[in-house]
């Protein structure tokens, strides 16, 4: 089978208080006609599932768990503006608010998106003190759309951007770090984070969905390269739809690996998001537990080549409760450079045609050479 090394999952039961609601998809409005009202998108089964995969699937023997704590307000403003950190304790104590479609925060939500935040921090602790190479933040809410100074796309605190200002000032030797964000949709929160720091390369691969409004003013377009110092450090790689497992290992090796090569990071951080999969409700990329496997293994082996293995990934999305649950465990294998899978797709074929996702790869990557 020849396994390398152990996964520290970093999982706290706290996190599942954070209750979305039922509603026409993630508005949480019955309209009155419908019968039956579907749970949030982003609701605790699909977590459930990714901790009972992990705790009695076949990958059990390699995991190492852990747990993790909250955050400390004072700790937030590190990526967050203290105005928002204080709007966020104001809602909390008028018993919630609805900050944005779909991004509902009730009684118990914050103390969730604390023990996240806090989590993911513990992880790349445990990491940084030399306790273990790679470790897995199981939390929720999602992080990656939240933004210095507003809530958006489910997101109320950056789990990641927390854990990376963590590292960067924690006097461990990590002066640089590379995130690269596989979540459907494009990681605009932590890339505004770090818009203007050369210290950390964001790099999102996401469906070119583009701006969706206030809350997310960010296209995800090539064009976005960061600002003054930052410039040229934020690197998006926005895939047509139906992109699939060859169009991402394409992307990863074209774009990706020949970036992080560059930057020589100190540690790695893979924001993973299941919602890229041929059949989530919230992503039309029609990737497969084939393509997250190989994912994680190129991200395995360049944490492995320039950074000495040390690899944080950060759970985001990833929204049909059974299917993002095997394309974690998949993830998860390729982190462990499994020669064999240990668990079979259930899907087991979904036709690709990747050829118009080369063609928008390259085009990117030529644009790209001109900087």
């Amino acid at each position: 089978m020849a396994v390398q090394g152990k996964i520290h999952v970093f999982w706290e039961e706290g996190t599942l208080n954070h209750e979305t609601g039922h509603g026409v998809f993630d508005t949480g409005i019955d309209p009155g006609f419908l019968d039956v009202l579907e749970k949030h998108p982003e609701n605790a089964d699909r977590i459930k599932n990714m901790v009972s995969i992990l705790r009695r699937g076949p990958i059990s023997p390699f995991i190492s768990w852990h747990h993790g704590r909250p955050a400390l307000l004072s700790e937030l403003t590190s990526f967050h503006s203290p105005e928002y950190i204080q709007e966020l304790e104001a809602a909390d104590k008028a018993g919630g608010r609805k900050f944005e479609a779909g991004t509902i925060l009730n009684p118990g939500s914050l103390d969730a998106a604390l023990l996240a935040a806090g989590t993911t921090m513990s992880a790349m602790e445990y990491i940084l003190h030399g306790g273990g190479k790679i470790a897995y933040a199981l939390v929720r809410p999602p992080g990656h759309h939240a933004q210095p100074t507003q809530a958006d796309g489910y997101c109320f605190l950056n789990n990641a951007g927390l854990a990376v200002h963590w590292a960067l000032n924690a006097g461990c030797g990590c002066s640089k770090v590379a995130v690269i964000d596989i979540d459907v949709h494009y990681g605009n929160g932590t890339a505004e984070g770090f818009y203007r720091s050369n210290k950390v390369l964001t790099i999102s691969l996401h469906m070119n969905h583009g701006s969706w409004g206030r809350s997310h003013p960010q296209s995800g377009s090539t064009d976005e390269l960061g600002e003054g110092e930052g410039f040229g450090y934020n690197l998006n790689i926005p895939l047509p739809n139906g992109t699939g497992d060859k169009g991402y290992e394409y992307a990863m090796n074209k774009l990706v690996v020949p970036a992080v090569q560059e930057f020589q990071p100190d540690i790695m951080v893979l924001v993973v998001g299941q919602d890229s999969s041929a059949f989530d409700p919230n992503g039309r990329q029609c990737l497969t537990m084939k393509g997250y496997r190989e994912m994680g293994r190129i991200i395995r082996a360049l944490a492995d080549d320039l950074c000495d293995g040390r690899l944080l990934m950060v759970q985001e999305g990833g929204y049909h409760v059974t299917y993002a649950a095997y394309c974690l465990h998949a993830t998860l294998e390729g982190a462990l450079n499994v020669l064999h899978p240990l668990l079979s797709d259930p899907i087991a074929y979904y036709p690709e045609d990747e050829s118009v996702a080369i063609q928008s790869i390259d085009a990117i990557r030529n644009k790209l050479l001109h900087f």
